[in-house]
């Protein structure tokens, strides 16, 4: 890989955001009169069913948020031997999608407090 496609992989690094600053980006577009469309996984080994998930979600308002399990909670939740991927690289493997607009990840073995702090208009889950 060149060092230009490593950039423009990497560029994608403005969607993810933390907790407390995607609820402050969420208020603003929310201000604007914006549909937050917010799902949620572990997206351990991301496939086509994935992105062809994400992509109808996406459709179904003006911004889709993904929230993924850290690793810590997909171990409770999947096993010690998952995740396969780390959290770090699912994370820019989703921002990278076109149709992803920002994601975060959340340690809780749901995503309720997440929800709840980001207040989605629609919660979209496969």
């Amino acid at each position: 890989m060149n060092v230009q496609a490593r950039h423009e992989f990497r560029a994608a690094q403005h969607k993810v955001k933390r907790r407390s600053e995607l609820c402050k980006v969420l208020e603003q577009a929310r201000a604007e009169g914006k549909t937050i469309v917010f799902t949620n996984g572990c997206f351990d080994i991301l496939h086509i069913g994935h992105v062809r998930y994400l992509q109808d979600a996406r459709s179904l308002g003006d911004l889709l948020v993904v929230g993924v399990n850290s690793d810590d909670s997909v171990r409770r939740l999947k096993g010690p031997e998952r995740p396969v991927v780390p959290e770090f690289e699912r994370v820019e493997i989703l921002a990278a999608l076109e149709c992803v607009d920002y994601v975060t990840i959340f340690t809780e073995d749901t995503p309720v407090e997440l929800i709840l702090a980001i207040r989605p208009h629609i919660h979209v889950k496969g």
